[in-house]
């Protein structure tokens, strides 16, 4: 889900923010390391820039990881798996907790991957729908379901 909404909703802001990481990492090692007949120093000030180059780093290639593990931390307890049943007009999907109803019009955007369908509400709230979990039909006729319920094409989202 993280990785649907970088590369679809998210897709300027996401772009933006790894061009200014890898900035940041390019003028941390500009600043830290020895140029022309400067000699290494290695203090606390060098430490500390090495550590947040790192930090964001490990932030620019993880990123849909750790926004992953976020969002399962704020999820309700009970809401991490249910049963949808698609209908004509709504679909419902019942949860430990309880039973929710949606409307196929605020869905903003569809999106597919190797293994999951997505819907996209906002840039923050997204539903996933394991592939190999449908059942009454097949793959291509949910997708051919879900696109004329909602009028609108999926995007396919690569996995890398």
């Amino acid at each position: 889900m993280a990785k649907t909404l970088r590369k679809t909703i998210r897709k300027k802001r996401s772009r933006r923010a790894h061009v200014l990481g890898w900035i940041v990492i390019a003028l941390a090692l500009l600043f830290t390391l020895p140029l022309g007949e400067n000699e290494f120093t290695f203090d606390i000030r060098t430490v500390i820039t090495w550590l947040a180059g790192i930090i964001i780093l490990m932030v620019l290639l993880f990123e849909d990881s750790i926004n992953g593990y976020i969002a399962r931390k704020r999820m309700l307890a009970g809401t991490g798996q249910g049963t949808t049943i698609f209908q004509d007009e709504t679909f419902t999907t019942t949860t430990e907790i309880g039973k929710t109803e949606f409307i196929y019009d605020k869905i903003n955007l569809l999106a597919e991957t190797d293994s999951y369908f997505v819907f996209v509400y906002d840039k923050s709230h997204a539903q996933v729908y394991d592939k190999g979990r449908l059942s009454g039909g097949t793959v291509e006729e949910f997708r051919k379901f879900i696109a004329e319920k909602t009028g609108k094409e999926i995007t396919k989202i690569k996995a890398k």
